[in-house]
């Protein structure tokens, strides 16, 4: 019994596909943590919140580049742990940050 032969270009493709939809939700964060910070007034506290915001969304960028450009082939390399722990960290630091510019 044999199963339906596999493409190996759709794999890649939907996690390149994947990495763009959440770099651009990573930027709409940043753009409505600065935003927010300049309407709401910027205080000393907002607008360290607003560079950090910055440094993880740079941070995050940097990551999911490499990935995005690592999947040009029909098997890529498996994403290395060191930069997962970064693409997780910068996450989590950009919604920190948006927080923190909230309050």
């Amino acid at each position: 019994m044999t199963g339906p032969v596999r493409d190996p270009g759709l794999q890649p493709e939907r996690t390149r596909l994947a990495w763009r939809r959440t770099t651009l939700a990573c930027t709409v964060v940043a753009v409505l943590g600065v935003r927010q910070a300049l309407v709401g007034g910027a205080t000393g506290a907002g607008a360290l919140a607003v560079a950090a915001s910055l440094l993880a969304w740079l941070g995050f960028l940097a990551v999911a580049h490499r990935r995005v450009t690592g999947m040009g082939t029909a098997r890529p390399a498996p994403l290395p742990p060191r930069l997962a722990l970064a693409a997780v960290a910068c996450t989590v630091a950009l919604a920190v940050f948006a927080a923190a510019t909230l309050f």
